[in-house]
């Protein structure tokens, strides 16, 4: 007896929507019977491992790949374990290799035999090109209904597909595990109800791919489990096609990012130390050096190229030693005329000088029992560094217009970007007061010395102004990471966030390219920047390159500066310097 036509036609709609959730799963898939046989091949596969579904499917695993994959698939046919996490190197037909991370499921039978095993792997090197062609299958499905929910069921990512009315369509194990939700509960329901998240609301990434037809890859958002914890995930969408190339929906993969949040905190651990970010050597003897100065009450001389984070180690040293529930308090002593300085730092008495009309204390009595940054000290008066030698022999000072000797208790970090020694020499900064500064001497690595931390500095950087500026920036693409790290950056890691925070103001979302960065870091000013790099052995043909470009633009000065990626007072110096005005 036939069945209704009603009945077929829903259980036809059922096998379409079901095989198109299986086929639009981004990871690679593969199935072999018991003898090793392959008896599916997706199009994944077919695209990381560059081998069609003809040239494979029907031939025993050792015939196509490297012995040591097919003995993991043989051991999970044999002892029924779930291998996860398996990185295996492979070679595609034409030699090229591949770095693959897979998993291997046994293949259950409607009566729970074994009966082959389901393969599932991603090419790490390529993750995000995996899913740059998600709606575009066409595949003919062949497997039978059982085989396809032993596959989806295998694979480790979570993954639900929705229709058209947002109600979940199929929910595999995986995001039973993840969610703490069954699959008999989930089908039927509204997929907000299951994932709870705050981008239901407003940032869904299954709603946009909906509204847009565009894939999103790799999307982080939290969701609430079924027993209220809080879990980070990593969401990928495309469109849900039926077999005639329909939209019926969307499909959406996501994986349990708590484990990856775990060790990447603790590698934030080993490559940071208080707002410092670095993994380089110069970076980690740094924060050896910062523990033990942290905890000493020594005076601290940090020496190092503007833009190099001297106040970040001042900070980093007062907020993890005995000090740190007292005030920290800095002072830029090249911001101030000596009059205003000495008043800044030691207060002054009432009518000490026009317009004191009432007492004021200075940063070393508001800094008692703290710490006082002297930020650029080689800059102060030699009155001034009398007085502060003073205060470091004597721990005692009086208040401008004062005669009251008061003590302090402060530890005083003070911070150059000159060379202090060549100042003694000079005349122009006191030999007693740079013994009593340089008790501990830092000297900071300059950026183009610890390139490696770049792309530290640079995800650091994303995260930061991601949080500031509310938008959901990815990361960089490769040319403009090569740009990042090419350029010479005079202005060390401070120039690096002014450069991120400007490719943030030109970049709507997704990835930052190099369009998206300052006009001098884009690889047709590379060679402008190295030249005109104070620290670049190319400096002798400075005066070659000034001469060849003023050439070009006729001697305009505007035209010149905007060639070079440099201001007009820089080119002006230079112009100066090398007797060309």
């Amino acid at each position: 007896m036939e069945n209704p036509p009603t009945q077929q036609t829903n259980f036809s709609q059922m096998e379409e929507d079901y095989e198109a959730s299986a086929y639009a799963v981004p990871d690679g898939v593969f199935v072999v019977d018991r003898e090793g046989r392959i008896i599916s091949f997706t199009e994944a596969a077919e695209r990381i491992l560059g081998r069609t579904y003809e040239d494979v499917v029907g031939r025993f695993c050792e015939d196509v790949f490297e012995a040591e994959w097919c003995e993991a698939i043989r051991r999970t046919v044999e002892t029924e374990e779930v291998l996860s996490n398996l990185n295996v190197g492979i070679s595609t037909p034409d030699g090229a290799p591949i770095s693959l991370c897979g998993s291997i499921a046994p293949l259950k039978d409607v009566k729970g035999q074994t009966v082959g095993a389901v393969v599932t792997f991603r090419d790490v090197g390529e993750m995000k090109r995996l899913m740059d062609t998600l709606c575009e299958w066409s595949v003919q499905i062949a497997l039978e209904r059982d085989k396809l929910d032993a596959i989806l069921n295998s694979i480790t990512d979570g993954v639900f597909t929705i229709g058209e009315d947002w109600r979940v369509l199929s929910f595999n194990r995986a995001a039973e595990r993840i969610t703490g939700t069954s699959a008999d509960q989930a089908i039927g329901m509204h997929c907000r109800d299951i994932f709870r998240s705050d981008a239901c609301l407003e940032a869904c990434p299954l709603k946009r791919t909906l509204d847009t037809g565009e894939p999103l890859y790799d999307v982080e958002i939290g969701i609430v489990a079924g027993d209220g914890t809080k879990i980070p995930v990593s969401v990928s969408t495309a469109l849900l096609y039926n077999v005639d190339g329909a939209v019926i929906g969307g499909v959406a993969t996501f994986r349990d990012l708590s484990r990856v949040k775990e060790l990447a905190k603790a590698l934030e651990g080993r490559y940071s130390f208080h707002n410092l970010i670095g993994k380089s050597k110069p970076m980690q003897e740094l924060y050896d050096l910062l523990e033990n100065v942290a905890e000493s009450d020594s005076t601290v001389l940090i020496q190092g190229e503007s833009g190099t984070g001297k106040e970040l180690v001042a900070r980093a040293i007062h907020y993890n030693g005995p000090r740190k529930d007292h005030p920290f308090l800095g002072v830029n002593c090249a911001a101030l005329p000596e009059p205003l300085l000495e008043s800044e730092l030691f207060g002054h008495e009432k009518g000490a000088f026009t317009g004191a009309i009432r007492q004021k204390p200075g940063r070393f009595e508001r800094a008692d029992g703290g710490t006082l940054f002297l930020d650029e000290v080689a800059e102060m008066s030699p009155v001034l560094q009398a007085k502060l030698l003073r205060v470091l022999d004597q721990r005692s000072f009086e208040r401008v217009g004062g005669t009251e000797t008061i003590r302090t208790d402060v530890r005083i970090i003070a911070a150059t970007n000159r060379n202090l020694m060549q100042a003694v020499e000079n005349g122009t900064f006191r030999q007693d007061l740079f013994y009593r500064l340089n008790v501990v001497s830092i000297v900071l690595p300059p950026l183009s010395e610890r390139r490696e931390d770049i792309l530290l500095l640079v995800d650091h950087f994303i995260r930061t102004f991601n949080a500031k500026t509310d938008k959901a920036i990815r990361g960089v693409s490769r040319e403009a990471m090569r740009a990042l790290m090419d350029y010479a950056w005079p202005g060390n890691v401070r120039e690096l966030e002014n450069a991120i925070e400007h490719a943030f103001v030109q970049c709507a979302g997704g990835m930052l390219s190099v369009e998206h960065l300052p006009r001098n870091l884009r690889p047709e000013h590379a060679m402008v920047d190295a030249v005109l790099d104070r620290k670049d052995p190319l400096l002798q043909n400075e005066k070659a390159l000034l001469q060849r470009v003023l050439q070009n633009v006729e001697g305009h000065r505007g035209k010149a500066a905007e060639t070079l990626g440099i201001s007009r007072p820089t080119l002006w110096r230079k112009m100066k310097k090398h007797g060309l005005l």
